[in-house]
């Protein structure tokens, strides 16, 4: 086996060059298997050295044996099988760093946008060829209102990136709202430096998405900057999403804010808070329902996760329906009237449980509520156990989001773990919900409530 070492410095320069593995790896790629190739030659393997000169090429191969004497190895003189051994542990060894190599750089680059062309196609995958590697582009990350056919150009968000035996899997995503964020750094300047913070974005890919945002320079109005003169800014994103909608809300730390501007553009009449299940009751104007609601649920579904609250949609009627209904069960109790009622009702008592678990102490601090009131209202409630009045058909979306020790995650934060593919439900209770689901929503497969 000669070796002329000009043109091994070529031939490990080209695959240095080719393969774009730094040239010290390659030499020390040849030096382990040449090392792998000569150990049934030698008596002490482990005393075995393989050294390459950087410069000329010339290779030097010294074995030290038991007894500690130092002589050269013929490399000239190496067998047909070694020589294979040879082959394979150095196309082996490159292989694996060029894997790192491309490990290395992509890794760098999670969570950028990254452009290919699809190659082929696997089952309900694709493969999309970035130039210097193939990404994997999963049917789950796949946007269900594109299609996608082999040479087509596609951009793509780099999800993850990870070794799988010789090769590194690289994952691309259109679906994750991350896309859209990086999306809006590219095209709003004031976002990719950091003037304006997307604080949150949800999605339903394809057909809505939410982003909330705020400006750090009082000078710049932070929905204004993000759709741009005329819509410039905002159309090159929505081109980009193959026209899926994109509603701009203006953050608030004020929850209450924050939900009515999830909301619009329906228009909220009032909001309660119950901050120790995180659940906020919205009272919209009866020709805002439908608006609120949005189409097969999603406006007011997106608000809830944006917003991380559990949103409940009634209408003015209904929230009025509600009260007289409560009302009246209080005028019941002996010495109360409908002022010492509505009094009550207004200081958040709206049910004989939420009474009788104050105590007489918490009703003698409304107004015109004296120490003989507090025990009739106590003695009546206790007696008659009813439970609270309901709101009719009420339109519910899950929002709120717990932590392993049951703390609740803020708006603008997420979950340690990606959260679960199924995202929130919107479900109708009450009477005739069969009916208000239909009339909300249009039909639907299911009977315990609408999905968009």
């Amino acid at each position: 086996m000669e070796i002329n070492g000009a043109e091994l410095i070529r031939f490990i320069e080209m695959i240095a060059r080719d393969k774009s593995i730094d040239k010290d790896i390659v030499f020390k790629s040849l030096e382990d298997a040449m090392i792998v190739a000569l150990r049934k030659r030698v008596e002490n393997p482990d005393g075995l050295e393989v050294k390459v000169d950087r410069l000329n090429g010339n290779i030097t191969a010294k074995e030290t044996d038991f007894d500690g004497v130092t002589r050269d190895v013929r490399i000239e003189e190496l067998g047909r099988i070694a020589a294979q051994t040879f082959k394979q542990i150095f196309v082996q060894k490159n292989r694996e760093a060029e894997r790192d190599n491309l490990f290395d750089k992509y890794s760098g680059h999670r969570r950028e946008i990254r452009s290919g062309t699809i190659q082929r196609m696997e089952g309900p995958n694709y493969v999309v060829n970035l130039g210097d590697a193939e990404a994997f582009f999963p049917r789950k990350e796949q946007v269900p209102t594109e299609s996608y056919n082999v040479g087509d150009r596609v951009r793509g968000l780099v999800l993850d990136v990870k070794k799988q035996g010789q090769k590194v899997k690289i994952i691309l995503s259109r679906t994750h709202p991350d896309f859209v964020k990086k999306l809006f750094e590219l095209e709003v300047p004031e976002v990719g430096e950091r003037i304006i913070e997307i604080k949150a974005i949800v999605r339903e890919p394809g057909y809505r998405s939410k982003v909330a945002v705020v400006s750090y320079d009082s000078k710049v109005d932070a929905v204004g900057a993000c759709v741009g003169v005329r819509g410039s800014r905002i159309k090159g994103i929505i081109d980009e999403l193959n026209n899926e909608k994109i509603d701009i809300i203006r953050w608030n730390e004020s929850a209450e804010v924050l939900i009515t501007n999830a909301l619009k553009p329906a228009r909220v009449d009032s909001i309660t808070l119950d901050y120790d299940t995180r659940r906020a009751r919205v009272v919209v104007p009866d020709d805002q329902l439908s608006l609120s609601i949005g189409k097969r649920g999603q406006n007011v579904r997106l608000a809830a996760r944006l917003c991380k609250w559990d949103i409940d949609i009634v209408t003015v009627s209904q929230e009025k329906d509600w009260k007289q209904r409560t009302l009246t069960k209080f005028r019941m109790i002996e010495g109360i009237d409908e002022m010492l009622a509505e009094s009550l009702f207004n200081s958040g008592f709206d049910s004989f449980a939420d009474m009788s678990a104050a105590g007489p102490e918490a009703l003698m601090k409304v107004p015109g509520v004296s120490l003989d009131i507090a025990a009739n209202i106590i003695k009546h409630v206790s007696a008659h156990p009813d439970p609270a009045e309901t709101i009719n058909d009420v339109v519910h979306a899950d929002g709120a989001q717990r932590r392993a020790d049951n703390s609740f995650v803020e708006p603008g934060q997420e979950l340690e773990e990606e959260p679960s593919e199924d995202g929130t439900t919107v479900s109708v209770a009450g009477d005739d919900t069969a009916i208000l689901r239909e009339k909300i929503f249009g039909k639907t497969s299911g009977s315990s409530g609408a999905r968009g």
